[in-house]
């Protein structure tokens, strides 16, 4: 493997990641490098099976090893929501403000006083075949904010406040959240995953 697709468009969580894999021995290639491939459907029920879905057929067409996620926030009183229909929770072209704006709404409208949430993040890793190799998942625990705050990040970050802070992920800095998000924490395990890999070769 001496290139990994990164298997996502959008900026934010390509540079989030570009950090965090900074010291591993290969080229990280992202969607935006290719004008042919097609996006799968999201039919799994957890953002395991998203993410394996995704792996799988980016390594497909790319014809590269792919590192592919699904992440989400639930909150606590919406009973998960909006879970693996994050991103498209207000309408597939809504705006992070938007998605931001419902979920707030919902929330003052279900009970204001539990605001206890959790950013989930599954990743899967497959190689050029398509088969899955290791899967990972990474939790952070926190809360909701009463409105959003700080212009750091992206989705649903100016909202979310994690444990132990009275920052939200829009305001922290990318070093704590390089140490402390649920996409770091899966993002460790892949690469412990990806050390053994390279170690297994030598």
């Amino acid at each position: 493997m001496s290139e990994l697709v990164l298997a996502t468009k959008n900026i934010g969580k390509i540079k989030e990641l570009e950090n965090l894999f900074a010291d591993l021995p290969f080229r990280l290639r992202s969607l935006n490098d290719f004008t042919n491939v097609t996006e799968p459907g999201e039919t799994g029920t957890t953002f395991t099976e998203n993410a394996c879905l995704k792996a799988e057929s980016y390594a497909r067409q790319t014809g590269l090893w792919a590192l592919a996620d699904d992440s989400g926030l639930e909150v606590e009183v919406l009973d998960g929501a909006p879970g693996i229909y994050s991103a498209r929770y207000a309408g597939v072209n809504a705006t992070d403000a938007e998605r931001i704006e419902k979920l707030l709404k919902e929330m003052s409208e279900a009970n204001d006083k539990n605001r206890r949430a959790r950013f989930v993040c599954a990743m899967a890793i497959a190689r050029e075949t398509g088969k899955i190799e290791f899967t990972a998942e990474g939790v952070c625990d926190g809360r909701i904010a009463f409105e959003a705050s700080g212009k750091g990040g992206f989705g649903y970050d100016p909202i979310f406040i994690p444990d132990g802070f009275t920052g939200t992920f829009g305001e922290l800095s990318s070093d704590i959240k390089r140490q402390i998000s649920h996409r770091a924490r899966a993002t460790f395990k892949i690469i412990q995953y990806l050390r053994g890999f390279y170690a297994a070769l030598s």
